[in-house]
């Protein structure tokens, strides 16, 4: 550290430089100063760096105080503490995961790293021929520091004022030396901060100002202004201005993928950690312009794989393809790269990818507006995109695919991946492209066609989901009780006869019992589902079912179909004319021979246990005003021909007599519109043996307030998708659902394929092998199920590895030459239910450090957060084998 006068070289090494810029010390970042360090300072002396933690002030406040502190006393205030056991060398140095590492040098070294970044061939020539360029002098700013030294800690107290400082300069030192995020280093390579920490009086410098038991001290800060880039790459500017998107670049020095150059630095180097701002590179969030969450999502995980950023901060735009017409004349790649560009920019603020989402919407009109969009989607339209304008091929040849002809798989395989990079060749297939072994059988004459296909990614299915959830009503057809709803698992690709398997078991069904299922729609069945060997997939989830529960010696015997209609009401509350249907159709069985009575009855049993308590149907009738019952006849001697319940003790068990009842009953059609007839009370009903019966029960007013029709009326779904529902929690390993992928399955009708040897179409077996692993793997999770009339999300946890995917076992075709092994990098995660919802993205930073992308919010995150049931496409990238 030096004064506001003039600085001494404490070390006594070297002499006094002439130039005031080489008197000076600068506060520059560490992964800057590292670079060049070799070059400037060599194995010398000037190596070795003290290391400094910096951390919170012991009389600062915490909690509530803190906030008040910070009204009264807005100093920015803390320790740093040396760290005796950490004097390192520079090369050696473990630079922090956040980027907060810095690094304190004399101005005589500033000038010559500043001159290795610009031109590193020259690094090694006489400084005093080199000064600084006009725009590295702007770049540099003066922080006045006021230091204390206590007498018995190994500390150094530290206090920024704004009385000292420029307002903006206070503003960026409390970016800098903010200590509520993540540790923060320096490392003083001038030698300076012995001095202080020995506390001897004698050896400070002459001219430093002293104020009370504080020194005040002069730092140049370099390289953290928000309005410059990294000057990592000064050296690649000018070529870079010679391109399209030259004038936009950030400068940073990046290594070629496939092709290092005379680059000196790996812009991985700072993707694990490395920083020319507070906080890190890379760490910039995305402005949310309107459910543009799963963009946002899908852009920041591919912006942190690897060699996609050294690409894109390259110059990339040589590269592009104007004349493919698959491609986009350019543009997606051009907003794409000045995308990553201004992300990857030290001291960046949230970005608005407006441009990019112009361009996107321009190319793909699906995305356009600001609708919720899958991610993954995306992410499949960009890579592709990115693919066709970067490709490296301008013609195209035409390729002819060979039969494999019994050869060799490796053979073939590697034909076909001539021929397709003979026809495709970028970064995208560089670094995202794998290969698979697709194998088809004929079920008739077992013709075997195997080919090899590339992917961009792996769609997986979810193995739990071959359960699936139903619900029905069970109601009881001898009126012992209320219906009641059983919530059953079930095969999703079972039959019918499963659903009543589980349902017998959840409901303690009889031997001696029996069900008859049946679909409501509008207050009457629709549909009855009898047939054991049809697909459960003929049921929707927006289906109402209801399973009757008949003894099975009734089997045989004629269905009586009940359907209840009462009085609507007009707008004023008022009854009128007409009749309404209401309520769940009710069921029972009963002879041909049966009569209007026996009906009568029936009914009456099957609606008692609606009726409400307190509420007598003795009181139905009263007979002191002359009310008579409908059609009444001499009937109370017979014996009703019922079966499938205990109607003939009726009478025994209070049930009203059919003299008494005022309900009617009117043989109706099965929609139950058409009364047909009436049924009269002691007349039997013509029917066929064959046929159902249906009848319409028109129910008086005062009964319609006695029963419960509400308990009636009530039908769930079978699953209701609710936005708060809670389904039981799946668990699945991804392994088990790369397994359910490359697993052998027959082709669905839809898919039928053309086999050369029988010469017609049909549905042959098809098997998947993984053949050819790319660097980068994509899997995407396949959590979303369509149908005609439903979309489902599948809420199941995948367990998936994060620091060791090991496909060695899945892969078919093993050369031993490349890992196949894979760490988890990035996560797109999507909360919520279907069609709406939001996404988020985590990002692997180096070390155990993650961070949470949520749009412009950028926050770290535990590691054993990563996984949950929100995992929608995982990142992976190949571990390089030692």
């Amino acid at each position: 550290m030096e004064s506001a006068g003039r600085s001494e070289d404490l070390s006594d090494s070297t002499q006094r430089p002439d130039s005031d810029t080489e008197q000076r010390v600068y506060f520059v970042p560490y992964s800057w100063w590292r670079d060049a360090q070799d070059s400037v300072v060599g194995d010398s002396d000037g190596s070795k760096g003290v290391l400094c933690v910096a951390s919170p002030a012991s009389s600062s406040y915490g909690g509530p105080m803190k906030i008040i502190n910070n009204i009264f006393n807005s100093d920015l205030v803390f320790n740093l503490r040396r760290e005796d056991e950490a004097v390192h060398s520079a090369e050696n140095a473990e630079v922090g995961v956040s980027g907060r590492d810095y690094a304190l040098v004399p101005g005589e070294m500033w000038v010559q790293a500043l001159r290795w970044h610009s031109d590193p061939k020259a690094a090694d020539k006489d400084v005093r021929s080199f000064s600084a360029a006009e725009d590295d002098k702007t770049d540099v700013y003066p922080l006045q520091l006021r230091l204390s030294v206590p007498r018995e800690t190994n500390s150094l107290g530290v206090r920024i004022t704004k009385k000292d400082n420029a307002v903006e300069s206070f503003k960026r030192a409390c970016k800098i030396f903010s200590l509520e995020s993540d540790l923060l280093r320096i490392w003083d390579f001038s030698g300076q901060t012995n001095l202080f920490f020995t506390n001897d009086k004698t050896k400070f410098p002459r001219d430093l100002q002293r104020q009370s038991d504080e020194i005040l001290l002069e730092l140049q800060v370099y390289g953290l202004s928000d309005s410059i880039k990294c000057r990592e790459g000064k050296k690649d500017e000018m070529a870079m201005q010679h391109s399209t998107i030259g004038s936009s670049c950030s400068g940073s020095s990046v290594m070629m993928n496939g092709s290092a150059g005379n680059m000196h630095s790996n812009f991985i180097r700072s993707f694990w950690g490395s920083s020319c701002e507070a906080g890190s590179l890379g760490l910039t969030g995305l402005q949310n312009l309107g459910n543009t969450c799963f963009m946002n999502s899908s852009i920041q995980c591919l912006a942190h794989t690897p060699k996609l950023v050294d690409y894109f901060l390259g110059d990339y735009a040589r590269e592009i393809n104007q004349e493919n017409p698959l491609g986009m004349d350019g543009e997606i790649a051009l907003a794409f790269g000045d995308l990553l560009r201004k992300l990857w920019a030290p001291g960046a603020n949230p970005v608005a990818p407006r441009i990019f989402k112009s361009k996107l919407a321009r190319f793909a009109p699906q995305f356009n507006g600001f609708n919720q969009h899958d991610s993954q989607e995306l992410l499949a339209f960009l890579l592709d995109g990115l693919h066709e304008d970067l490709n490296r091929v301008k013609c195209k040849p035409y390729v002819e695919v060979k039969d494999g002809d019994d050869r060799p798989d490796e053979e073939v395989a590697d034909e076909y991946w001539r021929n397709h990079l003979a026809r495709n060749d970028s970064i995208i297939v560089d670094v995202c492209q794998g290969q698979y072994k697709s194998t088809l059988v004929c079920p008739v004459c077992k013709k075997v066609s195997v080919t090899f296909d590339p992917f961009m990614y792996l769609s997986l299915p979810l193995p739990s989901t071959m359960m699936r959830t139903m619900t029905l009503t069970v109601i009881n057809t001898d009126g012992s009780s209320k219906p009641s709803e059983y919530t059953i698992n079930v095969p999703k690709h079972g039959k019918f006869e499963d659903l009543i398997r589980s349902l017998s078991v959840a409901c303690s069904l009889g031997v001696d019992e029996t069900f008859l299922v049946a679909e409501i729609y509008n207050n009457r069945i629709i549909r009855y589902l009898e047939e054991p060997a049809d697909s459960l997939s003929l049921i929707r989830d927006g289906d109402q079912l209801v399973a009757y529960r008949f003894m099975k010696d009734v089997e045989e015997v004629p269905l009586v179909v009940f359907m209840h209609q009462k009085m609507e009401q007009d707008m004023h509350g008022k009854l009128s004319s007409s009749w309404k249907p209401f309520g769940i159709p009710l069921v029972s069985r009963l002879h041909t021979s049966a009569t209007g009575s026996d009906i009568c009855y029936q009914y009456l049993n099957l609606v008692k246990p609606f009726q409400i308590p307190g509420k007598d149907s003795q009181a139905l009738v009263d007979n002191s005003q002359g009310t008579t019952p409908i059609e009444a006849t001499g009937a109370e001697d017979t014996t009703p021909p019922v079966s499938g319940g205990d109607v003939n003790l009726c009478y025994e068990n209070g049930a009203d007599s059919p003299l008494d009842c005022e309900f009617q009953f009117y043989i109706t059609d099965e929609k139950g519109i058409q009364k047909e007839k009436k049924i009269v009370m002691n007349e039997i009903v013509e029917r066929k043996m064959s046929e159902h019966l249906y009848v319409a029960v028109c129910w008086p007013e005062k009964y319609v307030e006695q029963y419960d029709t509400r308990v009636l009326s009530s039908l769930p779904l079978v699953f209701k998708p609710g936005l708060f529902s809670k389904k039981p929690q799946e668990t699945v390993s991804l392994y088990k659902c790369l397994e359910a992928f490359l697993k052998e399955e027959p082709l669905g009708p839809e898919d039928m394929w053309y086999c050369p040897g029988c010469k017609k179409h049909c549905q042959a077996s098809k098997k998947l092998d993984l053949w050819r692993l790319p660097e980068i793997l994509v899997i995407h999770l396949k959590r979303f199920s369509y149908s005609r009339f439903f979309k489902n999300k599948l809420e199941t946890y995948v367990d998936f590895p994060v620091d060791n995917l090991d496909l060695s076992t899945y892969i078919a075709y093993r050369t031993g030459e490349l890992s196949n092994r894979y760490m988890l990098y990035a996560v797109s995660n999507h909360y919520g239910s279907m069609g709406g919802g939001h996404y988020t993205a985590f990002v692997h930073h180096g070390g155990d450090r993650w961070y949470d992308f949520d749009d412009s919010h950028v926050s770290p995150v535990s590691q054993d957060k990563i996984k949950s049931a929100a995992a929608y496409v995982l990142f992976y990238r190949r571990v390089v084998e030692v």
